[in-house]
Parts: structure tokens; sequence; C-alpha cells
């Protein structure tokens, strides 16, 4: 099994009575490093590793001191908030910023790289999709042609096995399955 971590910004708020209160320029306003709706994908799978760049100029530093441990622990496929959220593989958290937080959904999602012989372009990787989208268990499937792999998105809870796999990519005679990761 391998893991990204998905973070989507949900709401962001601000507290102008605060703000005049106490900050030097009391009229700052809500964040304005991220949208409602934002979503970043951080990954560590071949030669990507998008967390090691400290999401590449992607984050507040501020925000980021606050989310990083989570998505680390996505990374390594560990338990984000046991017990204390409804999934495990879940967390809402905040940066810093008391006056002007902004709120994230943390997830990490669990996927398996199939990678697949013959696939030559997009009707292939359509017909790959497809065929491994019905397995049962499967949340979703993206395939990377320039990879010549498809990554599966497995249900919480779902168990997806290699074999399944397998045979959805081989049911067609010109594609093969080189490895499971």
């Amino acid at each position: 099994m391998q893991y990204k971590c998905k973070v989507t910004v949900i709401d962001k708020k601000c507290f102008p009575d605060y703000q005049q209160k106490y900050l030097a320029v009391p009229d700052a306003g809500a964040c304005t490093f991220y949208e409602i709706g934002d979503e970043f994908i951080f990954e560590r799978y071949g030669a990507e590793d998008t967390f090691r760049l400290a999401g590449d100029g992607t984050q507040c530093g501020e925000a980021w001191d606050c989310i990083s441990r989570y998505i680390y622990t996505a990374l390594q496929g560990g338990s984000i908030m046991r017990g204390h959220m409804n999934d495990d593989r879940m967390m809402i958290a905040c940066c810093n910023s008391g006056t002007r937080p902004v709120i994230f959904k943390i997830q990490r999602l669990d996927y398996k790289v199939v990678k697949v012989l013959g696939m030559t372009g997009k009707h292939c990787a359509s017909q790959i999709k497809k065929s491994l989208s019905a397995v049962s268990g499967v949340d979703f499937v993206t395939v990377r042609l320039d990879q010549s792999w498809a990554e599966v998105f497995v249900k919480k809870d779902a168990a997806v096995s290699d074999e399944a796999l397998r045979m959805a990519v081989e049911q067609y005679e010109k594609y093969s399955v080189a490895g499971i990761d």
C-alpha cells in the first residue's frame, strides 16, 4: 500500500476585534494566502517527494508548522488522529493565526500502484481506469500514462487484493501487470 495526503482548505476565519486591539496592521483582514476550496496533494512515491520540499512554496510558513506533522503521519500510512475523528485517516486542523486562522481538512489517501505494460494512449488509459474502477473496494483510479501505471485508491476499511487488480488489467490481452506496489 502507498499513501498520499490531500489537504483541503475548508474555512477561513477573521476576528476584526482582535486585529484592531492587537495587530500592528489593525485592518489586516482574512488570510490572503489561501482560498476556501484550495487543495494540495502530497506524495512520496517514485521520484515524487513533495513533502520534502515543504510544499514547494504552496504553503504559508505558519500553516506548514501546524499541519506538516499530520501530513507526514499520513504519508507514512499512520493514523492521523486515532480515536478523535470518525475516520482515523483524517484530521481537521488550523494554522497558528489567532486573528485570521485557516481551517484545513487533512486526509490520508491509501492506494496501490499498478504498473501496466501495453498502455500506449488515452484510449488505453481510459480502458484501464474503467476496468480497475470496477474492482470491489476501489474508491477511484487515476492513470499516469507518462509513468505507465495506475493509482488505485482504496475505500476506507476495504481490502483490495493484488490478484483482483491484476485480473482487471489482464482481462485484455494487450495489457499485462509488471508489478503492484
